[in-house]
């Protein structure tokens, strides 16, 4: 035995000594309070040692009666508690990703499935996940591929299209009903029908009722001769992802690309649209329905149609409706050629969105670009003042839609009835909208923070996180990291505390700082009642309904459990029953924050959307949402 080895072994002996004897080791013992544990119930483990933080640093007992936060507490057993730590130490995890994610029960795309090769016949695909389709249909003449129920209802899928229909002649791929109700969706299209001639490609019905979809186009069709795409009911009623189209129809001739209900009554969906159809030679471009009755919607078009060739473009209907909304048009149809642009009805939204026009047609010879009807609040700069028309061209707010707005008539398509209501409605017989509560996050645990802690967390130390989980500069996991790293480390508002955490023993640590020792946490009990209306029955005030301070955690989207932690001032947390408004039977046990003091919030906030009034106006009040939670102090 090497000297390195009896070192280590004598080390975890004298562990494992310390802990029993500082420690109650008898972990059954507290089984009577804690709600779990039984006789030999290992102590070492993740779980056991979070029932000795909490009874170490909370003054009033464990909580019940469903022990919601231990339950959220790592699986790991002692043994891979111990492996998994060192690897942390010697900077190896990722060489172990697969079984460290399965064993911590965290999110991590799965590798797919080997590539399928290029194929001769048609083929259907039903009842299909998480493939990488590489050189499929390479050289196919005629026929066609069709994607049908493919993906359906998954949690993850992973799907990679490289090289698909390359080189084919008169090919058709059709995706429809393609990974509906997903969950963290991550598809990527490169290289797909490069160089093909004629044939078509057409996506219906894709991406339906997900859940943040990550779609990445890239050289999509590049070279391609008459081929023929469309998009179609494209992530409707999609929820918070992007979707990039980089260097789309690049070099092809006489393309067509319909995006016909495109991201049509999303939430907070951003598309980037990047050297598409670049230096491609009459190009039919068609945006109808895109974005409309979304919410904060984002669109970026850099370099869209430069150097091209007799293209046409337009844009009809596009973001109609929304709420807010942003779009940036940099260098579009630069040193283009007798290119089209048309823009009609663009951008009519309520709570007028931005959209910034910076070297708009420069260079271009013979360009057509009318705008009419389009919306409010934009920003030219540079822009090609030759061959443009404005007709009906709104430049200001829409006293029309400001007024539809401020009366709320209109508003609600964009916030679920029930997500706020005023604090009068927590009253005894009240009927209200029970919105969907249901947690439609990847089910996650905590790192146990032996290991939270070995781990990098910051944007600085970003590269470092991305290697450990195997992220790709480009990648879904990439923008996951980035995203709720940044929203970690953006500065806290007026009077909020907040702060990001990966353990349950740092969340403990949070709330009590805030609260003191005398803590409990709570939740709404069950989703029973979602997306329907009930009968509010009894109502109790925490603090006897007078103001109090809380701390609320909601998740973020992040490889292992992460909550945004924050308390901020002036707010009053109740508890209510909720009645199945038939029976009048007890369905559910609602937790509710009222938050007094909204004169910080934005003039675009939801919660004024479904209210109808302003900042520091009104009082707002919304449900914890499941899996969501709310610290107080104890009764």
């Amino acid at each position: 035995m090497h000297k390195l080895e009896q070192m280590n072994r004598l080390f975890l002996q004298c562990l494992c000594f310390y802990l029993l004897s500082s420690f109650n080791v008898g972990i059954a013992g507290s089984g009577k309070d804690s709600g779990i544990g039984t006789a030999g119930e290992n102590p070492f483990t993740p779980k056991a040692y979070l029932i000795r933080y909490w009874k170490k640093h909370i003054s009033n007992g464990l909580p019940e009666p469903d022990l919601f936060l231990l339950n959220k507490a790592s699986p790991m057993s002692a043994v891979e508690l111990a492996t998994f730590s060192k690897l942390a130490d010697q900077n190896a995890l990722s060489a172990h990703l697969q079984s460290f994610c399965s064993s911590a029960k965290l999110l991590c795309f799965p590798d797919a499935s080997p590539s399928l090769e290029s194929h001769s016949q048609d083929a259907d695909f039903a009842v299909y996940e998480n493939r990488n389709f590489t050189n499929y249909g390479t050289g196919r003449l005629g026929g066609v591929d069709s994607f049908k129920n493919y993906s359906d209802g998954q949690n993850i899928p992973v799907d990679s299209f490289r090289r698909y229909s390359r080189d084919s002649s008169g090919h058709d791929d059709k995706f429809a009903n393609y990974a509906p109700d997903g969950n963290v969706v991550d598809q990527s299209f490169n290289t797909y029908g490069t160089t093909a001639t004629s044939g078509s490609g057409e996506f219906k019905n894709y991406n339906h009722f997900v859940n943040d979809p990550n779609l990445g186009f890239n050289s999509y069709s590049d070279a391609g001769n008459g081929r023929q795409q469309s998009f179609s009911s494209y992530t409707e009623d999609a929820n918070a992802g992007a979707e990039s189209f980089t260097s789309y129809g690049k070099n092809g001739n006489g393309a067509g690309n319909g995006f016909g209900g495109y991201g049509q009554n999303s939430n907070v969906i951003s598309s980037s649209f990047r050297a598409y159809g670049e230096t491609a030679n009459g190009a039919n471009d068609e945006f109808t329905s895109y974005g409309g009755d979304g919410n904060v919607p984002e669109n970026n078009f850099k370099n869209y149609g430069e150097g091209g060739n007799a293209g046409t473009d337009t844009f009809k209907n596009y973001r109609d409706q929304s709420n807010v909304g942003d779009d940036s048009f940099e260098s579009y149809a630069k040193n283009s050629n007798s290119a089209k642009v048309n823009f009609v009805n663009y951008g009519k939204s309520f709570n007028e969105g931005t959209d910034k026009f910076s070297g708009y047609g420069q260079g271009a010879l013979g360009q057509t670009v009318g705008f009419r009807t389009y919306g409010v609040n934009n920003t030219f700069k540079d822009y090609a003042k030759k061959g443009v028309s404005f007709a009906g061209y709104i430049n200001g707010s829409s006293a029309e839609l400001a007024a539809m707005a401020k009366s709320g008539k209109a508003v609600n398509r964009w916030v679920e009835p029930g997500k706020f209501f005023r604090e009068a409605m927590l009253k005894t017989g009240t009927v209200m909208p029970m919105p969907d509560i249901r947690d439609k996050m990847p089910r996650r645990s905590f790192l146990p923070r032996q290991i939270s802690a070995k781990l990098p967390f910051s944007t600085s130390r970003l590269s470092e996180l991305k290697k450990i989980f195997s992220a790709g500069d480009d990648s879904t996991m990439a923008s996951i990291l980035e995203e709720a790293l940044s929203e970690c480390e953006r500065a806290p508002s007026r009077g909020e505390t907040k702060r990001c955490v990966g353990s349950a023993e740092d969340m403990i640590d949070f709330a009590v700082s805030v609260l003191g020792r005398n803590v409990v946490v709570k939740t709404t009990r069950n989703t029973d009642g979602s997306r329907r209306d009930v009968m509010i029955g009894s109502v109790k005030g925490i603090n006897g309904g007078k103001v109090t301070q809380s701390v609320s955690c909601h998740q973020s989207l992040f490889p292992y459990l992460l909550y945004y932690c924050h308390s901020v001032p002036t707010v009053r947390v109740y508890q209510a029953d909720l009645l199945d408004l038939e029976s009048k039977a007890k369905i559910n046990h609602g937790v509710a924050i009222c938050h007094l003091d909204t004169s910080a919030w934005s003039a675009g906030h939801g919660a004024f959307l479904a209210l109808g009034s302003g900042p520091g106006k009104i009082e707002v009040c919304h449900w914890i949402f499941e899996n969501d939670m709310t610290w107080t102090m104890a009764d």
